[in-house]
């Protein structure tokens, strides 16, 4: 009896010790959800509501997707010890090849076939570009040593010309009804609901069996009510962004794609043999080595994963926009990076999220598009992004000297 009272009374202690400690270790994950929730009141009343408008709260998400997708490959690239400064271009690229099929090319070669047809050969396309880019890519990093700094500089210049040729300065239309649905269609209310009540479920479930499967192999659990809070917490945001969502005209179809591209890369940096070692590498890279993980295999791997969302990106932007532009890309490599650093990817690689990676690519998209709103000048908006970023930086070197 005593035996068991002593029992409870330890397990009392560490309960607001395993608490503290659980906040401590996701400080800046917390400390980035406050920022953003602080932007989004701060720009509320800067706007008189018009900022978080059903209508505009809507467009938010959408306007960050294109380089959200890039951010969550650019998680691995960073977390691997590298840099890709191509991406950009090489969505914007992809972008312009895809509007050419659309506009030219199956105009002469398939003049017959139904709208269907040729809007999902065009969005073949605009993947296999993307990803066969990136084989290239990562076979000269990972096996001809050539620093990916050096390689995607050179990349960026490369894809810059191709850009042009392939345009011959002129803008190339995509804005062909069906392929416009990718980008600026919606999914149906009712679908929204059934979508956040399956996310809901999945979140719960897979609560239990992380539990389950750290008791199974002796790892401390957290008391089952934070466990319950942050699950209830999540679903609770889920439901609530489909909520306003539908207020206006319901989840946006760039954002589900996104979505699915978030949880798919997760379970991929979380779950499998590829994230761990990439963690590895980035984490020290001669221990890994002696430990026997293929480096090589792994980074090449990595760049063809980042080849392929920038292929993702392409097709997006290219229905999102409507066109392919000789500007197409231009700069977004570096919101990509931005939005990792920002979200707490460190640039000496070996740490980082994906969920950190979208914080920060919402912080930096809340921020472009409230200043817009205030028709602030476009040289003040590079200016006062610029300076968050550099703050954001500092205060999580702040926290970690601290620690």
């Amino acid at each position: 009896m005593t035996k068991s009272t002593a029992s409870i009374t330890t397990t009392t202690k560490k309960d607001p010790s395993q608490f503290g400690q659980a906040i401590r270790n996701n400080l800046q994950t917390y400390a980035l959800v406050l920022a953003m929730i602080a932007i989004w009141i701060l720009f509320y009343f800067q706007t008189d509501g018009i900022y978080l408008s059903p209508q505009n709260f809507s467009n938010l998400f959408r306007q960050m997707t294109i380089t959200a997708i890039m951010s969550v490959g650019m998680v691995l690239v960073i977390v691997a010890g590298h840099i890709d400064l191509s991406v950009g271009k090489l969505a914007g690229y992809v972008s312009v090849i895809v509007a050419y099929f659309q506009a030219y090319f199956w105009a002469d070669h398939l003049p017959d076939a139904p709208a269907l047809l040729t809007t999902a050969l065009s969005v073949l396309v605009g993947l296999l570009v993307g990803t066969l880019y990136g084989v290239v890519q990562g076979w000269i990093i990972a096996y001809l040593r050539v620093p990916s700094f050096i390689t995607t500089l050179g990349s960026m210049w490369i894809l810059n010309g191709l850009i042009l040729i392939a345009t011959v300065g002129k803008t190339i239309p995509a804005n062909q009804p069906l392929f416009s649905i990718i980008a600026q269609d919606y999914i149906p209310k009712t679908t929204g609901w059934i979508i956040a009540g399956i996310v809901a479920v999945v979140l719960f479930v897979s609560m239990f069996m992380g539990r389950q499967r750290k008791h199974k192999y002796g790892i401390t659990l957290a008391p089952m009510w934070q466990d319950l809070l942050k699950t209830t917490l999540m679903a609770g945001f889920v439901f609530g962004y489909v909520y306003y969502v539908n207020v206006y005209r319901g989840i946006q179809n760039p954002v589900m794609i996104l979505i699915i591209i978030v949880v798919i890369f997760s379970y991929i940096a979380n779950n499998t043999r590829l994230g761990r070692y990439t963690y590895a590498i980035g984490g020290n890279r001669e221990a890994a080595r002696l430990s026997g993980i293929n480096i090589r295999g792994n980074t090449f791997t990595i760049f063809v994963l980042m080849g392929f969302l920038c292929g993702v990106s392409g097709v997006v932007m290219a229905s999102y926009v409507g066109y392919g532009t000789i500007a197409a890309g231009g700069g977004y490599e570096l919101f990509a990076i931005a939005a990792c650093i920002l979200g707490g990817t460190s640039t000496l690689g070996g740490v980082g999220t994906i969920f950190g990676a979208m914080i920060g690519s919402l912080i930096i998209t809340s921020l472009t598009n409230g200043l817009q709103i205030m028709n602030v000048p476009s040289a003040w908006q590079y200016v006062i992004s610029g300076a968050v970023l550099v703050f954001a930086v500092a205060a999580d070197m702040a926290m970690k000297k601290t620690k």
